[in-house]
């Protein structure tokens, strides 16, 4: 069973809603609520307030991490060190970013 929800969005958001289930072929209720489920309903809550997953999902999540591993490629070699990093947070943290 679903429950109704009633929102009150500005023109502007509305209208872009709009012009996006039309490209879909649905009405904007229809095309918000399927991407609030798309966005919202992945992830389904336990009793026990944990998150469960399909089995096939669970198994899928480390495999893609895992195709990230080695993909860091950094130029600069001293890109690690603490010390120029830090040089670089307080150069940065100085800065008003100010428009000259």
């Amino acid at each position: 069973m679903g429950q109704t929800l009633t929102l009150k969005l500005s023109d502007e958001t509305y209208t872009l809603i709009r012009r996006q289930a039309e490209a879909a072929g649905t009405s904007p209720a229809r095309w918000l609520a399927g991407a609030l489920e798309q966005q919202y309903g992945r992830a389904r809550v336990s009793q026990s307030g944990g998150e469960t997953r399909p089995a096939a999902e669970q198994q899928a999540a480390p495999e893609r991490f895992e195709r990230h591993f080695g993909e860091v490629d950094v130029d600069d070699a001293t890109a690690a060190d603490n010390a120029r990093i830090d040089a670089d947070l307080a150069q940065q943290y100085a800065d008003t970013h100010e428009a000259p």
